[in-house]
Parts: C-alpha cells; structure tokens; sequence
C-alpha cells in the first residue's frame, strides 16, 4: 500500500546535512517526493512509498543527521501524489 506524509522538522536542522542525509535514507528505502529548507529554518519533506518505509522515514526525521537537534515533527498524511523520485529541492 502506498502512504505519503509531510513532515516540518523545527529546531538545529539547517546547516547540519539534514537534506542531504535525508535524501540518502529516503532513496535507500526507495521512497520518492521530496526536502526542503523553509525560509522560518524548519526542513520540510514529503514521503511517498510503502507504509513501513514512510514510518521509518518519519523516525529518521524525528532524530535527524548527526550534528542536529530536532525540537519537532508535524507530521500530516496526504493523498499519494506518483511523485516519480526523490530529491532535494
């Protein structure tokens, strides 16, 4: 089945990796959509895939890279969109 989230992730997420590590972890567990720096220092990301990949994605979200300090993460799930890869926008 497939599941798709939006996570913002509040706290020392910029300028530690975030993106990028994320990027890594949501191509190995072959999910698609998406990570972004908002302009309020929060990370946004957008999971599309398996039920089980997406929740271990939002996990990894909850803990972040080393070097972070996540305070947060809304979570909202929305409908699958077909998003066709993940990347870093």
């Amino acid at each position: 089945m497939t599941k798709r989230v939006r996570v913002r992730v509040s706290g020392r997420v910029q300028g530690v990796f975030f993106r990028v590590r994320c990027e890594q972890m949501a191509r190995q567990r072959d999910l698609t959509g998406f990570v972004t720096n908002l302009p309020d220092g929060r990370v946004e990301a957008v999971f599309e895939g398996a039920d089980g990949a997406v929740d271990a994605a939002v996990a990894w979200c909850r803990e972040g890279p080393r070097g972070a300090r996540v305070e947060a993460a809304e979570v909202s799930e929305e409908p699958p969109a077909g998003e066709r890869e993940f990347r870093i926008r």
